[in-house]
């Protein structure tokens, strides 16, 4: 078995900052940069968000270019990616769009949360509990097993944070607004955490592409 890999996909601010405290989503990337996204989408076997981000942004969570579905079709690919979210609670809204577009959805969550998360969205998502806690090597493994080669992570910062201090990141894609969030308690990409390697650790960096007026980075970690 070989577990997918996993790219961490995010967009920041010049300040460090992801969202700002408004109830929408506040829009960081610019067309080009969304546009990458969907491409990057279109080439992922999943993509993953936390339960939070489900909460919060109501995603819909697709590839949105019709081109592009069709191409994975026609190389024997579903339309879409499996969707898949992480909660330890069970914490689930059955009435967002998360489920009800695109194709399969998975849940994974602890034993704690597993029953709640059952009996909210068991109808329309396979719901996967990984232990006394969310493991995301677990995770990993019943991903491989499933066939997923490749996990796009779209967040949120609990999210990347713990695929990062576990080093099960292979690639980290950075869009770099050019803007100022400046508020203090509003998300960033990460949260403090112990990182393997510790603050002297550097990443490789592989790419850099201008798109408009986003910078997208990507970075290597395990290299």
């Amino acid at each position: 078995m070989t577990r997918p890999y996993v790219l961490l996909s995010v967009a920041v601010s010049v300040d460090g900052y992801i969202d700002d405290h408004g109830a929408q989503r506040f829009p960081l990337s610019n067309a080009e940069d969304f546009d990458h996204v969907d491409q990057v989408r279109a080439e992922s076997g999943a993509i993953l968000v936390g339960a939070g981000t489900v909460r919060r942004d109501n995603p819909r969570l697709l590839v949105n270019c019709a081109r592009r579905r069709a191409a994975r079709v026609a190389s024997g690919r579903p339309e879409y990616p499996v969707k898949v979210t992480v909660t330890g609670t069970g914490d689930l809204d059955p009435d967002l769009r998360f489920w009800h577009h695109g194709g399969d959805k998975v849940v994974y969550t602890a034993e704690p949360g597993h029953r709640r998360a059952a009996a909210a969205v068991g109808h329309v998502a396979d719901v996967v509990s990984l232990g006394p806690s969310v493991d995301f090597g677990a995770l990993l493994d019943d991903l491989g097993e499933r066939g997923v080669d490749r996990l796009m992570v779209e967040g949120g910062g609990t999210i990347h944070t713990a695929f990062l201090a576990a080093g099960l990141a292979d690639e980290l894609r950075m869009a770099v607004a050019p803007m100022l969030i400046g508020q203090a308690a509003a998300p960033r990409f990460v949260n403090p955490a112990e990182f393997p390697g510790g603050p002297a650790r550097r990443f490789h960096l592989e790419d850099v592409t201008r798109l408009g007026d986003v910078v997208v980075l990507r970075y290597f970690p395990k290299r």
